[in-house]
C-alpha cells in the first residue's frame, strides 16, 4: 500500500513533490527500493520517515570511509563512529523524533526501559555472520560501499525486511570511485520484481548546492 493521500506525513507530505511521493510509495510498495539522488533531495530523511510508519525498528548502516585517513582517534567504538550519523540525526529531527531516545544507546537506560528506541546505527564492518530479520534496513551514502561490501550486507537481510539503499553515484568518497559497488548493484536489481530504482532531481538547499552538484 502507498502513503495515503491524507498521510501528513510527519508535516512534509503537502510538500512532497511527485518525484518524492513516488519515492516514499516505492518503499511501502517494494522490498527493496534504490534511489540515486544528488545531495539535498531529501533522500534519507524520507527514507526515516517511511521507516516510523512502516513500524518495524529501523537498522542505519552506513561507511567509516574515511578512518584509513584520519589515523587512530580516541574514544570507544560508538563515540569513533558518531561521526557518521550527521543525516540520521538530521532525518529524526526533521520527522519530530528526539534522537536521544530513538537512537539505541546502552548507556541511555530511561530510553530503552520506555521503549521508546526504534533505531540502531551500525557500521557495515562488523556485519558477517550476522542475520537480519523483521526490520526497516537504511543503507546510507551506498556510493561509498564497495560490492564486496554490499554483498556482505545484502546476503545478511531475510524477507521480512524492508530495504532502501540510498546513494549518489556522483559523489563517492572511496579512494578510487571505480570500486564503488552501488552503481553494478543498481544494474543487478533493476529487472527484478521485488525491487524499484527511483531518482530525486530537486535539490532543496537551493542554487548553490544544485550549481554546484552539477560539475563533473
Amino acid at each position: 500500500m502507498p502513503l495515503p493521500r491524507g498521510n501528513m506525513f510527519f508535516g512534509l507530505g503537502p510538500k512532497l513533490t511527485d518525484e518524492q511521493r513516488k519515492y516514499v510509495d516505492s518503499i511501502f510498495d517494494y522490498q527493496l527500493t534504490i534511489v540515486n539522488a544528488k545531495a539535498g533531495t531529501g533522500k534519507t530523511t524520507l527514507a526515516v520517515g517511511a521507516a516510523k510508519l512502516i513500524g518495524k525498528p529501523l537498522l542505519y548502516i552506513f561507511n567509516p570511509t574515511e578512518e584509513h585517513v584520519m589515523g587512530h582517534r580516541p574514544g570507544t567504538q560508538a563515540e569513533k563512529e558518531a561521526a557518521y550519523l550527521g543525516p540520521l540525526l538530521d532525518a529524526l529531527l526533521k520527522i519530530g523524533e528526539d534522537p536521544y531516545t530513538a537512537l539505541y544507546d546502552p548507556r541511555n537506560v530511561d530510553a530503552l526501559k520506555q521503549g521508546r528506541v526504534w533505531v540502531t546505527a551500525v557500521s557495515h564492518t562488523f556485519f558477517r555472520g550476522t542475520n537480519i530479520q523483521d526490520k526497516t534496513i537504511i543503507i546510507d551514502e551506498a556510493q561509498n560501499f564497495t560490492k564486496h561490501d554490499l554483498k556482505k550486507v545484502l546476503t545478511r537481510i531475510h524477507d521480512s525486511c524492508t530495504v532502501v539503499m540510498v546513494g549518489h553515484a556522483g559523489q563517492c568518497d572511496l579512494p578510487n570511485p571505480k570500486h564503488s559497488g552501488f552503481a553494478p548493484y543498481i544494474e543487478h536489481f533493476r529487472d527484478k520484481d521485488y525491487c524499484n530504482i527511483v531518482e530525486l532531481t530537486k535539490n532543496f538547499r537551493g542554487r548553490l548546492a544544485q550549481d554546484a552538484d552539477e560539475i563533473e
